[in-house]
């Protein structure tokens, strides 16, 4: 097996962790997508969820390369471009408000417990998508799950911050 491949698809191994390999492969990404919003703002976030998803897809085309399993448990870079993407919105306002990012914790869990709800129920076109049965499939599944909650973080802001006035 390829380990560059292994590293990247696996996180450097944090999806060999049970119970739960996707929770503990988004729970990682969190400090992973602070530490890019802290070097480089929104942008540098935005890079880091491409180039996951861009990795990730050819490291698991390597690791799932005539297996019977298209998507064994411990890829996780999948959760980790998933995770990604739906922590964007709260990089965007806190990058163009000058805030600090952290201040925005509210969103954080909310982007951890959206993304981790749309992951697992799979509704819709995130199914669509796992059940494509290839490695684009594999990670397009998450994008679209983080897709579906970075739209969620946004409306709670906008009820939190806009309906209830806070």
């Amino acid at each position: 097996m390829n380990r560059w491949a292994e590293r990247i698809a696996t996180l450097g191994g944090v999806g060999y962790l049970r119970p739960a390999p996707g929770t503990w492969g988004s729970l990682a990404a969190l400090p992973l997508a602070w530490l890019m919003h802290v070097i480089g703002g929104f942008p540098l976030l935005a890079l880091a969820a491409a180039s996951s998803f861009l990795k990730g897809w050819w490291a698991t085309g390597v690791m799932t390369k005539g297996a019977d399993n298209d998507d064994p448990s411990e890829i996780v870079i999948d959760e980790v471009a998933g995770q990604f993407i739906a922590l964007l919105p709260l990089s965007y306002a806190a990058w163009t408000r000058d805030l600090n990012i952290l201040a925005l914790w509210p969103g954080w869990i909310a982007a951890f417990l959206l993304f981790r709800l749309f992951d697992i129920a799979k509704p819709g076109p995130v199914g669509w998508a796992d059940r494509r049965g290839d490695a684009l499939g594999v990670m397009l599944d998450d994008v679209i799950a983080g897709l579906f909650a970075a739209i969620g973080v946004m409306i709670l802001a906008g009820i939190w911050h806009g309906v209830l006035g806070r």
